[in-house]
């Protein structure tokens, strides 16, 4: 249900503000925004001190405020709603529209006709059965919701028509659109309308429609380094030109931003691929001044955003943008399944029309019935129930993960461990190089992957390359992972690694 989405709200100790008076600011805010619209349930506030690491008390009295002041109301048995007569509703009108006077940046420039082509790689073929394999971003075959998926889809071909024989509307399913506008309000920070989401197959797709619009030859387009490999590769198969920005503990160094202008700029500020770490607010904000200076445009790729494990999810890029200038791409590849192959990309206003085209003569639109089950599964609740389950289960994964690393060699660090569906480990400094790790696992038939293109990155300076694994933990249970992590201290053991911990020397 919509009360069991995380808020993106935050408490300061430091504020002379109480803390049952910050969170009473930060919800009206997000009523008055439009984030939470009239009628939608909040968290429980069960849920709110759980996640804020407040008392109960706290909440109840920010909500007993809300209430007073007109901004929510209770049902008993059923929760707190967002009032359906909101004070000073009159603050919408100052929203603005699809108005935009800035030009979308276009070329007219001819594509190469030779270009030596790179493409990522998503399947692992040297998988095997008996293999503990930590691929990255696969999600748990085993969550996936089947029993209400096959009621759902059920229903809907019962009730078809013609819908599976005409072709339907290629910037997607309209009520698809709508639940994912629904979604983003309160769980992103980012208000659009539904006409602004274009219906992709998968992200991948997402970021070919927005390089179709952007990119030709020699246009510059910024990436993250390390970083992911698909959106590399398939810039260079438009002739740009790449800058490979460094990442660091925050994320994109962007005071190392090229002094160029209608650039594209490719970010994963949510949990940074493959690194992990989180774009701080200053960061942010940098980046968008950065991107109005240039007259360029940012693609913000939120990948697995819906996995945050401590404290609250930062809003999305996309919410802070107030000079239409993120494209935010999406997907539900990684908290359903990849084989669904649907994404999205909340299209700036100014660029719809171009959007809208572009995408009609990519292809006819993706297919009606998987579009039209997901929206149902949305519609009544089941989405949100399906994330908050799976978040708990993939929460249990990554302490397993963690205390594994930790009783069998102690000095790794781990990095975004804070959400997720992996994390990257720094290689305690007395053991082999990264590519001698994976070599050695996989003969003990376990699969972990060091900073290169065969794991969908691009490597970036080479202490990152020789010095960090990534650890996909999501599609394992707890016990394959403690397994996994056990036979990896096996094998490096014969590598003559003497002073390693010794497998649970540590109480695990």
């Amino acid at each position: 249900m919509e009360g069991d989405v995380q808020l993106p709200l935050a408490v300061n100790r430091h504020s002379t503000l109480n803390l049952q008076t910050q969170v009473f600011e930060q919800i009206r805010s997000m009523i008055l925004a439009g984030q939470l619209r009239s009628g939608q349930r909040l968290p429980s506030s069960r849920h709110l001190c759980q996640q804020l690491q407040v008392s109960r008390i706290t909440i109840t009295l920010a909500f007993a405020r809300l209430a007073d002041e007109g901004y929510v109301e209770t049902a008993k048995s059923l929760g707190t709603f967002v009032s359906r007569e909101i004070p000073e509703q009159a603050l919408h009108a100052l929203r603005t529209g699809f108005e935009h006077t800035e030009q979308p940046i276009v070329s007219d420039q001819f594509r190469p006709d030779l270009l030596k082509l790179r493409s990522h790689n998503l399947v692992n073929a040297r998988l095997k059965r008996s293999m503990i394999d930590f691929w990255v971003g696969r999600p748990d075959a085993r969550s996936f919701p089947l029993r209400t998926w096959t009621r759902l889809t059920t229903k809907r071909l019962l009730s078809a028509g013609s819908a599976l024989t005409e072709y339907r509307d290629p910037t997607g399913f309209i009520e698809l659109r709508q639940a994912i506008a629904d979604h983003l309000r309160p769980a992103r920070g980012i208000i659009a309308e539904a006409e602004q989401i274009i219906i992709t197959g998968g992200c991948q797709e997402g970021l070919n429609l927005v390089c179709r619009m952007l990119l030709s030859a020699g246009t510059d387009a910024i990436v993250e380094s390390p970083g992911y490999a698909g959106a590399s590769y398939l810039f260079e198969s438009f002739g740009a030109h790449l800058h490979q920005i460094r990442v660091d503990e925050k994320g994109l160094d962007v005071a190392q931003l090229p002094d160029v202008t209608n650039a594209l700029a490719y970010v994963t500020p949510s949990h940074q691929y493959p690194m992990g770490c989180t774009l701080p607010l200053d960061r942010r904000l940098e980046l968008l001044a950065w991107a109005v200076k240039t007259n360029s445009y940012v693609v913000e790729d939120d990948y697995d955003s819906d996995f945050r494990y401590v404290g609250s999810p930062l809003a999305a890029l996309k919410a802070l943008d107030r000079a239409n200038r993120v494209f935010y791409v999406g997907t539900f590849s990684k908290c359903l399944g990849a084989g669904l192959r649907i994404g999205y990309v909340v299209v700036p206003p100014a660029m719809l029309p171009a959007a809208r085209h572009y995408k009609a003569l990519m292809n006819n639109g993706q297919p009606w019935l998987e579009q039209a089950v997901l929206a149902d599964f949305m519609n009544t609740g089941g989405y949100a129930r399906h994330l908050r389950t799976i978040r708990q289960h993939y929460l249990g994964k990554r302490d397993a993960l963690l205390r594994a690393l930790n009783c069998n060699f102690g000095q790794g660090r781990a990095i975004g461990a804070e959400g997720g569906m992996h994390l990257a480990w720094r290689i305690p400094a007395h053991l082999p190089v990264a590519p001698v790790i994976v070599s050695k696992a996989l003969e003990y038939g376990v699969g972990v992957y060091d900073l290169s293109p065969k794991a969908a990155v691009s490597p970036g300076r080479t202490t990152y390359a020789e010095r960090h694994l990534m650890f996909g933990y999501s599609s394992l249970t707890e016990k394959q992972i403690t397994t996994g992590v056990e036979r990896l201290a096996a094998s490096l053991r014969t590598q003559g690694a003497s002073d390693m911990r010794p497998i649970k020397a540590l109480s695990c």
